[in-house]
């Protein structure tokens, strides 16, 4: 069976409920725990597709974070051999960084929360993002953003950050926005990262509340979407 790996920075940034879209497709995965100094694969050689998680880096913070040019290196190959791809969050501005866009901080401040997303009329026939509501409320949390990449196709935005997702060729995917929390997620990375609530000026048990609104159309949202992610790797196993 072709592995997927998952290249996980934070210990509260995992795959969550794409871990069930996984499951469901009878594949299997490996976590490289970057976070923890575990190296990055030299290659994609032997593997079915790549994960690249969230976290608190940035993208421009090379000299501090030496791991993310092996990344973007990691995901060079993972498009040469036509391999599926999965940014989410700092994973996806790795993966824009890698195609050569810009990834700077957003002027607009922080988006942290639950916030409105719309999708583009390039999703309504996109392979994950079709049939899928045209506006729905993920949770955020990133201060970056990134240009839409040369080449590929913009499938969300919202007030605050212009290209919420995007699609390169017809497996690689970046997501700004994470649709595959939990409500055990979220409150470990509102308690992971409670300063930047603090300086939001968002009450953690606001957040928590609208989680238990929010969460039932997502997890409906995030089974669709990654189930169809994987479906080109079930083929291969």
């Amino acid at each position: 069976m072709a592995k997927i790996y998952v290249l996980q920075h934070h210990p509260v940034e995992s795959l969550a409920n794409i871990a069930d879209a996984l499951e469901g497709a009878a594949l299997a995965w490996q976590y490289v725990r970057v976070d923890q100094g575990q190296p990055v694969p030299a290659s994609m050689k032997g593997a079915g597709g790549l994960i690249v998680m969230g976290g608190p880096a940035s993208v421009y913070q090379t000299d501090r974070y030496p791991w993310l040019r092996d990344e973007m290196r990691l995901i060079e190959d993972a498009m040469k051999m036509n391999l599926p791809v999965l940014g989410i969050c700092l994973g996806a501005q790795i993966l824009a960084a890698a195609l050569g866009a810009k990834v700077e901080r957003n002027p607009s401040g922080k988006e942290i929360g639950w916030h409105p997303i719309r999708l583009s009329d390039s999703a309504k026939e996109d392979r994950l993002m079709r049939g899928l509501p045209a506006t729905m409320t993920p949770f955020h949390w990133h201060g970056d953003i990134f240009e839409l990449p040369l080449g590929a196709v913009p499938l969300a935005s919202s007030d605050k950050t212009p290209c919420q997702a995007f699609r390169h060729g017809d497996k690689v995917y970046g997501l700004q926005f994470h649709i595959e929390v939990t409500r055990e997620g979220v409150a470990a990375m509102a308690n992971a990262f409670a300063k930047d609530l603090v300086r939001e000026n968002i009450p953690a048990d606001r957040m928590m509340a609208q989680a238990a609104e929010f969460l039932p159309q997502l997890e409906k949202i995030s089974e669709t979407v990654f189930t169809r992610w994987a479906s080109p790797i079930q083929g291969m196993s």
